[in-house]
Formats: structure tokens, sequence, C-alpha cells
């Protein structure tokens, strides 16, 4: 058997240093590959069923691969450099973004990608109808329990307009304050309609009201949109287009994942990803958006805010030729993690204690459009809430959701009865 073993490996006469070669080179990636795979699963990070996973599943087998082919030592180099390939691209972006020298890495995430958004020419994405457990779309692609035409009928339509703090990504079903809006409101005599989509700024908004706001063809008494966030991101975008069509809406493609070739087909694999990446710049019409520019600016970008203000005053024109009463509310962030520095690249150019104030500006400057336009602009106010009412930066916790509802209850009954 010993004999078997080192004929194999090529060191019994007649001696085969390349099987040698292909030996120590397999075993040396399975140290690599099992070590990686020993620190990120003692880390918590490598759960079961996720591109992380099956990365190292899929690196493991191309090793093993490379070994039961030793007695072909050109196919076995062959496995062996597509199996180094995988792991030095896959370990070596990671370390490099993790020191901040690359923007993004191949190195597949511990996320395993849902397909909850398609592509929408207009829009960039729109949610997919589905009846997962955690987050539901009806069968209109909305956020929240189903709608009939016969639901609807007799009752105060309310639509609910902004970004993922709208769409409300950290609550389950029933916990998004959009349903406990129509709780409190009673939910026998109004419905509560959410159209927030994860990323949505006011440019989305401007087509949303225009087009999207009827629910089967039954117009909302009143449209609530809470904004600011997803139109700060755009501060400081040189050129900045008036749709935000240069960075944020092409953005929105990747962000929400609704191109055809999707990530996460190839997400186990780094030169796979790389390859698609590729193939993407070169041959899609939306190519992806890289960064503008490595600046960073505190101060408030004069640009970005006449747009957004101007998108205020589009949609408040349409609801008002419609009759549609429209509600502003600013959006509500953790100031403390914030101006404490935690990072969050959603808005590129601007630091994280930089946000603070400027959203505070967004905020002042939507409550003095709403009043000049006649519109209703409900202060909630940072005060009102704690890191605790918060999951990150400025999405809801299950708790904050329900706090922020409660504060709104109040004028949305005042203005929509």
């Amino acid at each position: 058997m010993k004999r078997r073993l080192l004929a194999y490996a090529g060191l019994a006469r007649p001696y085969r240093f390349e099987r040698t070669l292909a030996v120590l080179v397999a075993f040396s990636l399975a140290v690599v590959i099992a070590a990686a795979a020993v620190h990120f699963y003692v880390a918590g990070k490598l759960p079961t069923d996720s591109p992380r996973y099956w990365y190292f599943i899929y690196t493991a087998a191309l090793v093993v691969l490379a070994l039961l082919l030793v007695p072909w030592p050109r196919l076995a180099a062959v496995v062996l450099s597509l199996a180094t390939l995988e792991a030095a691209f896959g370990f070596g972006t990671a370390y490099l973004y993790k020191v901040g020298l690359l923007d993004q890495t191949v190195f597949p995430s511990v996320e395993k990608a849902e397909h909850r958004f398609r592509w929408h020419p207009l829009l960039q994405g729109v949610p997919i109808p589905s009846d997962a457990d955690d987050i539901h779309h009806n069968a209109l692609g909305q956020r929240g329990r189903e709608r009939t035409p016969q639901s609807l009928k007799g009752k105060t339509t309310i639509a609910l307009f902004g970004g993922s703090t709208t769409y409300d990504v950290a609550g389950g079903e029933g916990e998004t304050w959009g349903d406990r809006l129509e709780e409190m409101l009673g939910s026998d005599r109004v419905a509560v309609i959410n159209h927030g989509v994860l990323g949505y700024s006011t440019a989305e908004h401007v087509i949303q009201t225009a087009f999207y706001e009827r629910t089967h063809g039954v117009p909302p008494r009143c449209s609530i949109y809470y904004i600011g966030w997803n139109d700060l991101r755009n501060s400081h975008v040189r050129n900045l287009d008036p749709g935000y069509a240069d960075f944020h809406l092409p953005g929105q493609i990747d962000n929400l994942q609704v191109r055809r070739l999707r990530e996460s087909y190839v997400s186990f694999s780094p030169l796979l990803m790389l390859a698609r990446y590729l193939l993407v710049q070169g041959v899609d019409t939306a190519r992806p958006v890289g960064r503008p520019s490595d600046r960073t600016d505190a101060a408030p970008d004069p640009a970005m805010e006449e747009i957004y203000l101007r998108n205020v005053r589009t949609v408040s024109a349409i609801n008002r030729q419609r009759g549609i009463k429209t509600l502003w509310v600013g959006q509500v962030m953790d100031h403390r993690r914030l101006l404490a520095g935690e990072p969050w690249a959603w808005v590129p150019f601007l630091r994280p204690q930089d946000i603070s104030p400027l959203i505070l500006r967004l905020n002042g400057l939507l409550k003095r459009e709403a009043e000049a336009l006649g519109d209703v602009y409900i202060d909630v106010t940072p005060q009102d809430f704690t890191s605790d009412d918060f999951a990150d930066h400025g999405h809801f916790t299950p708790a904050g959701s329900l706090k922020f509802a409660a504060l709104l209850a109040p004028a949305v009954a005042a203005a929509c009865r």
C-alpha cells in the first residue's frame, strides 16, 4: 500500500516528480483553504448554504479533483491553476478590501442573495410579488398585505412613498410603520399602501406619483413622502444630472440586483464573478456605476438641494391637480451613530458625521417648502428616538417603527379625514 501511494505521488521508481509537484501544490492549497474555512467558521461567518460556504466546497472539490488527476499531471495542473486563482482572487481581494485598497471584493459573501426585485425601464427596479415569510410583496409588488378592489371599497386610501426606510427593511410582516399606521387609524376604515422601495429618491417618487400612485385603479386620499437620505446620496456628484441619471439611478440596477445575469448565479466563484463584471462592462447597455471621485465635502450641495426641492414641488403640483393631499416627513436618523463616525458607504461623498447636520438641513428646507406649497409637514424630531429604535444609521427596528407610526398618526388622521 505504501509503495502504491509513493508511486502514485511519483516518489517510486521510475520517479515522476511532476506528480510530486502536483501533490505538494494540492496539499498546500488544502491547508490554506482549510485554515481559512476554520477561521470563518469560528468567527461565525460561514453559514451553511451561503455563497461563502459553497465557495469553500467548490475550492475543496477542485483540490480533490486535482489529487485524483495526479496520474495525468497536465490535467492536474489545469485544475490546480484554477483552484489557485480562485483562492488568490477570493482571499486577495478580501484582504485588499479590508485594508481599504479596493472598493469592492469578489470574495463570496455570507448572505444568500434573494431576488426580490425585477428590472423596470423607468424605475430601474421594482418589487417582485412574493409570499416569503419574512418580507411579503403582494400581487401588485407592494410591501404588505394583499389588496383587492373589493377590500379598498369604502376605505380612505393612504399611499406611502420613500426608500428602504419606508419599505422598512428591518421589519417583518405586520411590523412596518406602514402596517402600524393602518392599525392605529383603523384598518376597517383606512388602507395604507406601501410604495416604498430600497434606494428610491425623489426622482423615483416623481415617476411613481405621475404614473403609479393608484392601487387597483383607486387614487389615494393622501400621499405621504418620507424622504431625504437617498437624495443626500447625490451630494457633490460632479455635473449632477437633474434626474440623478448619472450616478444614483443606474446604480440602483446593481443595488437591487436586477440584471439578467445576476451576481448570485456565480457568487460561489471569484473568477466567475470577475468574468461577469467584465462581461457587463463590455456588452451590457447599463454598465456598473463607479465612484465618480474620491473626495469628500462637508458643505451642503446647492445643486442637489435645488433638484430635491424641484422634485418636491413637482410631486406637490401633481397631487394638487388630482385633489390628493400631500404630507411630507423629513428623514429621521440615528444621529448618535452618525456623529460617532460609524462608516456607511451609501452616501459616498460625505463622512458619517457630516450626514447628521446635512440631513437636518435638508429636513428644514423640506419643511419650509411644504409650508410654502400649502402641504402638510409632519415634524418628527430625532430626540423622539434612541439608538435602540434603529437597526443601523437610519432603518427602524420594529419598536422604532411602532414609535414612528404613533408620532405620525395624529397628523395623518387630521389631514386625511
